[in-house]
């Protein structure tokens, strides 16, 4: 069960937010990513705790949001929760560097608080939970050996995580969309980082949605938000 914990922690942590290759931005842009920094986690964070205040109960929406200063670090952003069960938002410096403007930054920070308000962490707990018992006992009714067992749970508890993770990419680029806006910024621009990211199509028990659904969400959502009159 340890082992199962273990990679369950891995997945859970795995990064919503895969950028592009590093290099693809210049120079210049990369300086005004890391100035803007600072100034979009000023305006998103206030944001993202009222809605999280307004949506939940019971849980934390006192958000963390730090940089991972390991400059070799991979291009990636993640939620995930501390002992005290509070939300925190990690960023690598290389996703930082990879953005083109602060809507980039602020669309990204703000899908992210988006996953722990609407609870996406316990629901993919509660499903790989499901999946490693449901694959763990069907190997030990075939008379599988105990480490087969294990390793029936540890694949169901991965088939069970990512059987909705699509679905919840795609719930979290709703809420962040109307966390972004009300914060000040484009999500419409914001989400012009998808076209940098290497497509992921429609792959069976893949975690990310393909870019086309994500960016139709944000589109959307934003005509809901600009009301009929400012729909584009």
């Amino acid at each position: 069960m340890r082992r199962i914990l273990m990679m369950l922690a891995l997945l859970f942590v795995a990064g919503c937010a895969a950028a592009p290759p590093p290099g693809t931005a210049l120079p210049e842009e990369v300086l005004r990513a890391r100035r803007a920094f600072g100034q979009v986690v000023a305006a998103v964070e206030p944001v993202a705790e009222r809605e999280c205040a307004s949506r939940t109960s019971d849980v934390s929406c006192d958000f963390i949001i730090r940089v991972d200063p390991d400059p070799g670090d991979q291009p990636n952003a993640f939620q995930t929760v501390d002992s005290r069960g509070r939300p925190v938002i990690l960023f690598t410096v290389a996703l930082i560097d990879s953005t083109r403007n602060a809507d980039e930054l602020a669309f990204v920070l703000s899908h992210e608080t988006a996953h722990h308000i609407l609870g996406h962490l316990d629901r993919q707990a509660r499903h790989a939970a499901a999946g490693a018992a449901i694959f763990g006992g069907l190997a030990t009714l075939d008379g599988a050996s105990p480490e087969a067992v294990i390793r029936a749970q540890e694949l169901g508890a991965a088939v069970g995580a990512r059987s909705y993770s699509k679905d919840f990419e795609l719930e979290a680029d709703h809420l962040g969309t109307v966390i972004a806006y009300h914060a000040g910024f484009d999500p419409l621009r914001g989400a012009e980082y998808f076209a940098r990211l290497p497509d992921p199509g429609d792959r069976f028990l893949g975690t990310h949605p393909p870019n086309a659904a994500r960016v139709r969400v944000v589109q959307q959502t934003m005509r809901v938000l600009q009301g009929p009159g400012l729909a584009g």
